[in-house]
């Protein structure tokens, strides 16, 4: 699949970092102090919890994601190995949640950072 239109950016926050995509259609925030990184999907999604899976060429991990304000979202431990699958995936990855479209994203340096950023 083509990659979904839209670049990284990437900033500090107060409790860590941040990358985000597309403008905030998914982004990746690190929590240093917890050492997690949250994966959040823009969805119209509200109420309960969705199932949201990550393909990388490494494979496919199902998740469940719950509501947070303007969309879902996933807290992970720093290293899990999702993470480096989803930084070292071959050129994307895709993010699947239902009721919403599948996002194909590219696997750029920013996510690198955040995942080192909590590690």
């Amino acid at each position: 699949m083509a990659a979904t239109p839209g670049d990284w950016t990437w900033g500090r926050t107060a409790t860590g970092s941040q990358a985000t995509f597309a403008g905030g259609l998914f982004s990746m925030r690190c929590n240093e102090a917890r050492q997690t990184v949250t994966l959040l999907r823009a969805s119209n999604e509200a109420g309960a919890q969705v199932p949201m899976s990550i393909s990388t060429t490494e494979g496919t991990r199902a998740l469940v994601a719950i509501p947070v304000p303007g969309g879902i979202a996933v807290s992970l431990d720093a290293r899990d190995s999702l993470l480096d699958a989803m930084a070292f995936s071959r050129g994307r990855f895709a993010v699947e949640a239902a009721g919403s479209a599948p996002l194909y994203i590219p696997s750029w340096t920013e996510i690198s950072r955040i995942i080192e950023d909590c590690r």
